[in-house]
């Protein structure tokens, strides 16, 4: 899972684009004290920095300046401003991108991949592959084989397979899994989401997974890790 470090004073519009981006398995941390940004950087060893042009105490490129005199990890920048300046600056000051506010968030998830590839292209296949159960779970092929077997599923089932696993041992609502289907429009009801959590029980049931996806009434799903011996 790569860390993302979010450096925006707007609570609402981080905590919008921390959910968004959780959702695509990333793993979001914001700014506590912005005294202490460098102190926090370090703490928190991002594999990707996206910050706020407009921030209190300095502005963004004063922390671009100190992140880029520690560390080549990449930045992206945000700006309701919309002075071509800015963007040349941002990039004389050793950013990867620049992002005009109001975006839209497909266009944000597209320049983090995008750069995410590039930086660390060496783990991209690592990416697609998890580890569950003692099953390995390939993303792309859509398979997850263990010691019994293996089973390939539709697309629909590794989505919310990897929705639940990228959140193991943690129950993940089915309004969650519901804004998240219906954004990638494979869903149009919640009955469906039922319909489709059973199909994939039954499918992990050939190789001795199935128990392992607990319906949390009124709650939401789970997937459980299995205890290891």
């Amino acid at each position: 899972m790569f860390k993302l470090l979010l450096i925006e004073d707007d609570l609402t519009l981080f905590n919008e684009i921390k959910e968004r981006l959780n959702q695509w398995s990333y793993d979001v941390y914001g700014i506590t004290d912005f005294n202490k940004v460098m102190q926090e950087f370090s703490a928190v060893k991002p594999d990707l920095v996206i910050i706020d042009i407009q921030l209190p105490k300095f502005d963004g490129f004063h922390w671009c300046r100190m992140i880029r005199s520690h560390s080549n990890v990449p930045i992206i920048f945000l700006s309701s401003r919309d002075h071509p300046t800015d963007m040349v600056m941002s990039m004389q000051l050793g950013a990867d991108d620049f992002v005009q506010k109001p975006f839209h968030f497909d266009v944000l998830i597209a320049k983090i991949q995008a750069i995410l590839r590039r930086v660390y292209n060496y783990n991209t296949e690592q990416v697609s592959l998890k580890t569950w159960c003692n099953a390995a779970v390939d993303y792309e092929r859509n398979t997850v084989t263990n010691e019994t077997g293996s089973v390939e599923l539709t697309k629909n089932e590794m989505f919310i397979l990897k929705l639940l696993i990228e959140q193991k041992n943690k129950i993940v609502s089915r309004d969650k899994l519901m804004n998240s289907l219906w954004d990638d429009k494979r869903f149009i009801s919640d009955n469906t989401l039922t319909v489709n959590v059973n199909r994939l029980r039954k499918r992990l049931d050939e190789i001795g997974l199935g128990q392992f996806i607990e319906t949390k009434v009124g709650q939401g799903y789970l997937a459980a890790e299995e205890e290891m011996v």
